[in-house]
């Protein structure tokens, strides 16, 4: 059944107050017209309660836009939209990723992730090319996908709107990963979720490495705002040497501030008994939240990304396979995750709206039932980075 303007309707019913779903719900394929977004195909879902998102074709199938009941969800950067053929990814000493970088969800990988770096490419098998450069956060997010299907799917009284897409992320003498993406939300409902499945696609050994930057924007971050999560300890900072200069834990969030340095943490959480991480950023004022709950077994670690700078405002959670240390390190202890032809990744993500004040604290009686998380925004990082069995 589908829940719609307080009423409980089965597919007859609802078919009976329109001539079309898309008066109420649905997926729609355009192209973006102008300026930097010029010539990007975008997804546009619309759930029928207010939750609007779009998924960008030619990004990855990352989600850019996302509102509910015209409350802005997801950040837009001053970047904008890029097109993928303004993205040079090679750029700005690796940093060039800085300029496509907007949205509620930036797909980061498939062979590496955070800053740039270059290590070995010795299981390329290739005289000419010792070693691979990477950038920021890697090759993917700026990489079209090919869409293999969308639209709405009645499932008996249930309805489904879903895409589906591959991303191709390839070189001769290097990595030939497929990301296979499916979307999907439900009529009536406040919830995403997204499936991945990362497989190797070539005969050569390749690293993968694979994170979300999700990115939560004003109305939802503002002044004493509260991120919510299981964790049982605060494992690093990246401004461990300043830690209280600029007046920002954790916990409690700050308006935007001027000359304002990004702050990360790692975070060492616990699951649910079903291996679920729920995390949460909530706004009581508005009685607005919005929780990303991923499993402990695919993404064992979480970072807190606060950008309070004015003017790009934003907090990211960002459940990641691997350490903050990066790529270099991870190769180092063991914890790589190496694909040989036809291994495959998966990861099973749900992204949900907290309507009012009730689902927030429903939300935060869950989280608080797998762990108590550190009762003080500033709690010492423990510098425990666990091992993770990342290797095959």
């Amino acid at each position: 059944m589908v829940d719609l303007y307080g009423q409980t309707f089965s597919r007859r019913q609802l078919a009976e107050r329109t001539g079309s779903l898309s008066q109420f719900a649905g997926v729609r394929l355009m192209t973006l017209g102008d300026g930097v977004e010029r010539g990007i195909r975008m997804l546009e879902f619309r759930t029928g309660t207010g939750l609007r998102f779009t998924a960008l074709v030619d990004r990855a199938l990352d989600i850019a836009d996302c509102d509910y009941k015209g409350r802005a969800i997801g950040w837009h950067s001053p970047s904008g939209f890029r097109h993928p053929g303004l993205h040079d990814v090679e750029g700005e000493q690796g940093l060039g990723w800085a300029r496509s970088f907007s949205g509620l969800l930036l797909t980061c990988g498939l062979d590496h992730t955070l800053g740039p770096a270059e290590v070995s490419a010795e299981t390329y098998n290739y005289p000419g090319k010792a070693t691979v450069r990477h950038g920021l956060h890697g090759r993917v997010s700026a990489i079209p996908a090919r869409l293999t299907g969308h639209g709405e799917r009645w499932e008996g009284d249930r309805c489904v709107l879903w895409a589906e897409g591959i991303v191709q992320q390839a070189a001769v003498f290097g990595e030939d990963l497929h990301l296979m993406r499916r979307i999907e939300a439900d009529v009536g409902s406040n919830e995403i979720r997204l499936s991945d499945r990362v497989v190797n696609h070539g005969f050569l050994k390749t690293p993968h490495m694979f994170f979300y930057h999700v990115n939560i924007g004003h109305p939802v971050l503002d002044e004493g705002s509260r991120y919510l999560a299981p964790i049982r300890e605060a494992v690093w900072a990246a401004h461990a040497d300043s830690y209280r200069r600029q007046g920002v834990g954790y916990r409690t969030l700050p308006a935007p501030r001027h000359d304002f340095r990004e702050q990360v943490w790692e975070h060492e959480t616990a699951a649910d008994g079903a291996g679920l991480v729920p995390v949460a950023l909530v706004n009581d004022r508005i009685g607005l939240g919005f929780e990303v709950e991923t499993r402990k077994d695919q993404f064992p670690c979480l970072y807190e990304w606060q950008n309070f700078q004015a003017g790009s405002y934003a907090l990211g959670i960002e459940p990641s396979t691997h350490h903050v240390l990066g790529d270099a390190a991870a190769r180092e202890r063991g914890e790589m995750i190496w694909l040989e032809h036809g291994d495959s990744r998966a990861y099973d993500t749900t992204f949900r709206v907290l309507d009012g004040a009730e689902e927030i604290a429903a939300a935060e009686r869950r989280i608080r039932a797998i762990t108590e998380q550190p009762d003080e925004d500033y709690p010492a990082p423990s510098g425990r980075f666990t091992t993770l069995g990342g290797q095959r």
